[in-house]
């Protein structure tokens, strides 16, 4: 048993030593001050510290109930107050990210259903769709699902919760709102090549495909020269209202 949780959190070792399991009702905050002897006080602290961390939610006449577990709200509390600190942190994070999709890349792809390479075709076309457009949008939350789509069944929480942490980061330094159409078609035309190496079963090249198109956000970077004069002094203050 560990016995060192979130600054030995009476609230935690409460919940794991309870055995309680995701959707699990904990009692009141009354009733768990009388029986651990802990204020009403230190335990609203310690529940907002685990609701941060994504183990409890609390909901108006629902009460305190257990999450399943997920690394992705505590990777995501940390990488969004580095970025309020330092936006350029984000090109540390994409790279760790690049890693994890090489890393991971065979084992998630293998795992893959045929209705996933589906929903991969689909984010492809949907994206072309909102290119061809008259008034251009960026398909941002394509990008967003066609990546994830590709580790959905990875079997690694950690892994994953980095990699969803990422687009949460990447939405926080706004590169989903600034990208010329050159790129946009460059990323879109290896998004569809990606998926269609992987409907084939050419994990190998996809993964090759994948890597090439990773270093197209390198490229273009992510520093303030790349985004427009008047988005810039809302840049960090974006950010940091994030965190």
């Amino acid at each position: 048993m560990i016995k060192q949780l979130h600054g030995n959190s009476e609230l935690l070792h409460y919940i794991v030593n309870s055995g309680f399991v995701p959707g699990a009702r904990l009692p009141s905050l009354n009733e768990l001050s009388d029986e651990l002897g802990v204020s009403i006080g230190k335990l609203r602290e310690q529940l907002e510290g685990a609701r941060v961390l994504g183990l409890v939610a609390a909901r108006p006449r629902r009460g305190i109930e257990c999450n399943s577990y997920s690394f992705t709200p505590a990777a995501r509390a940390s990488l969004m107050f580095g970025l309020a600190t330092n936006e350029r942190l984000f090109r540390e994070f994409s790279e760790l990210r690049n890693g994890i999709e090489s890393a991971f890349w065979q084992p998630a792809v293998l795992a893959l259903t045929a209705a996933d390479k589906q929903d991969l075709k689909q984010y492809v076309s949907l994206a072309w769709h909102k290119l061809q457009q008259s008034r251009i949008q960026i398909p941002h939350q394509e990008h967003r699902a066609f990546h994830l789509t590709i580790f959905r069944r990875l079997d690694n929480l950690f892994a994953t919760g980095l990699l969803e942490a990422y687009w949460d980061a990447y939405e926080a330094v706004e590169l989903n709102l600034y990208a010329d159409y050159d790129y946009l078609t460059e990323v879109w035309s290896y998004h569809e090549r990606i998926a269609g190496a992987i409907e084939k079963g050419l994990v190998d090249e996809a993964r090759a495909l994948n890597e090439e198109h990773l270093l197209l956000l390198r490229i273009r970077g992510v520093s303030r020269n790349n985004l427009p004069q008047d988005s810039e002094a809302e840049l960090t203050t974006n950010v940091r209202s994030k965190a």
